[in-house]
């Protein structure tokens, strides 16, 4: 027994040795992928497209049922600092959100941010249904309500000096020179105080600091009204008969 014992040793080794031998021969394996394109030549299940049918016919309805009326078109592609359809998303989220604000709160908003690249579609002339909404913001984007200091609204200015883009506007008036500085920005007709907090509408995108808005970051406070951007849209336009909307002096470069 003592002279197993004393061999214990040599025999772990051994099998360690035999072990390691193992592992180094196990083959490898190849994986191989391939792409498989999801189109028009793959041809589709009749029992599921018979399924589906119903609903598809009811939500096509539903998207193209006629909301209100659009007398031009409106479009992100018009030259200068402001567009119509620009003006009228900052517009509506202003008109929707501040009463859900103000009903929280007890505050009104004083002016709405929004991104230039966010507007995804024009509007069409003609009858606008809540496709178009959806074309307009396809994204499930929160408005939400940050509320920031006089210094961190001059940093938000800056942001639009080097970014030279018409992002869209609503409740602020900003004029910059020909080298897109900025000379004159004013808020509800007022110049902007370095000691006051606004309280500024946006998306919980842009807050989060989507296209590189950092001045959104830590604010003094911050609120989720729980409504979407696309519904604020929906609501707007089922509220209205005729759609009114065109560039101004809200933003301007001379």
């Amino acid at each position: 027994m003592k002279k197993l014992i004393q061999q214990l040793p040599l025999l772990f080794c051994f099998l360690s040795l035999i072990s390691c031998k193992l592992d180094t021969e196990v083959s490898q394996k190849t994986v191989e992928g391939k792409e498989i394109a999801i189109d028009s030549t793959i041809n589709g299940d009749p029992e599921i497209e018979e399924f589906i049918a119903p609903f598809k016919e009811h939500l096509n309805k539903t998207l193209d049922s006629t909301l209100a009326y659009n007398p031009h078109v409106l479009s992100k592609g018009e030259k200068g600092m402001n567009t119509g359809i620009g003006n009228l998303m900052a517009d509506i989220v202003m008109e929707q959100a501040n009463p859900v604000f103000k009903s929280r709160t007890g505050n009104n908003i004083d002016f709405v941010l929004l991104n230039y690249g966010g507007i995804r579609s024009e509007l069409n002339k003609g009858a606008v249904t809540i496709r178009d909404a959806y074309n307009m913001m396809p994204f499930e984007n929160q408005i939400v309500i940050a509320e920031l200091s006089g210094a961190k609204v001059a940093q938000l200015l800056h942001y639009l000096e080097k970014s030279k883009s018409a992002h869209p506007v609503s409740g602020i008036q900003i004029k910059m020179d020909k080298s897109f500085k900025v000379i004159s920005a004013r808020i509800n007709g007022k110049p902007i105080q370095p000691d006051q907090n606004y309280f500024v509408a946006t998306s919980d995108y842009l807050q989060q600091g989507g296209d590189s808005m950092n001045f959104f970051n830590n604010p003094v406070n911050l609120y989720d009204i729980d409504y979407k951007l696309r519904n604020a849209i929906i609501d707007y336009f089922q509220k209205t008969d005729t759609i009114k909307s065109q560039r101004d002096d809200r933003f301007i470069k001379e």
